[in-house]
């Protein structure tokens, strides 16, 4: 591949995604975007380039967008964002949310649906305090193939071995072939919608929580600014946003304001947010 089309590349990533690639990291463009060229029929990357440079909107491009998303997920992962959850985020919801009893939790980069999960195992652990409660969990992702792995329900043993307990385990899932397969009421929980973070996500209505973990660190600071402001008009004046624990706010946006004692956690900084405009970049071209 040469670096005219490297940078083509990028540009697309970027333009497309989000995600910004660094002139270094040549060596992860070919070795993930290889199997997608072959999967086309195409011999070179260099031709998998030029077909897209052809047919900008073809499945081909949005392959080789898909093929360069980090997908990396577990369940419970990093367990200081579930903790916050459960001792902080959802006590307050329900004191909050006791008239209309409906909260609505948005998990944005999905991934193949551990965290949605997670939070769905969560919430069933809270038994009789969520009680008359509606809950939603929308869980969207920018990839339709890791959203169809999470609509499937089951995960090989190595996947449920990174961050699931045991007793969740036993208690949720139940042995399908050399898998797991989660519990439909788990299922039922979640609805999963493909979603890219760069186009317009106001259709998706007003949330209580917003997980967005672990996907705006590969984003610029221009785009982080604009999805945050957005994220902010979605958000609840009670409610909360959790990031990545490499992932802040600070120095990005005054939309949110940090909860004391919880890194991660952040709550609508009222109100500042209100006069922010919907600054940031919107992807012109769709996924």
């Amino acid at each position: 591949m040469t670096p005219t089309d490297f940078d083509y590349l990028r540009k697309i990533l970027r333009d497309r995604s989000g995600l910004v690639l660094s002139a270094e990291k040549q060596y992860l463009a070919e070795s993930r975007l290889l199997p997608v060229a072959r999967r086309h029929g195409l011999a070179t990357l260099g031709e998998l380039v030029a077909q897209i440079r052809q047919r900008p909107m073809s499945p081909l491009a949005a392959d080789t967008v898909e093929a360069m998303t980090t997908n990396e997920t577990f369940f419970f992962r990093d367990k200081l964002p579930f903790e916050s959850f459960r001792d902080i985020i959802m006590p307050a919801l329900l004191s909050a949310r006791a008239r209309e009893k409906r909260i609505r939790i948005w998990c944005a980069a999905a991934s193949t649906g551990q965290e949605p999960y997670s939070l769905a195992m969560a919430l069933k652990e809270m038994g009789a305090a969520i009680a008359g409660f509606r809950i939603e969990i929308i869980a969207t992702d920018l990839s339709g193939d890791v959203l169809e792995r999470a609509k499937s329900c089951i995960y090989t043993q190595f996947e449920v071995q990174r961050g699931l307990p045991i007793q969740m385990l036993v208690k949720y899932f139940t042995q399908a072939g050399d898998g797991w397969q989660i519990a439909p009421e788990l299922r039922a929980m979640v609805q999963f919608r493909t979603l890219n973070l760069l186009n317009d996500f106001s259709p998706l209505g007003t949330f209580d929580v917003v997980f967005c973990r672990n996907v705006l660190i590969y984003f610029d600071q221009e785009t982080k600014t604009g999805v945050f402001n957005r994220i902010a008009k979605q958000v609840a004046d009670e409610g909360y946003l959790v990031l990545g624990a490499a992932e802040t706010v600070v120095g990005l946006t005054e939309a949110f304001k940090p909860v004391p004692d919880r890194r991660g956690l952040y709550a609508p900084n009222l109100p500042l947010r209100r006069a922010l405009p919907n600054s940031g970049r919107l992807a012109a071209l769709q996924s």
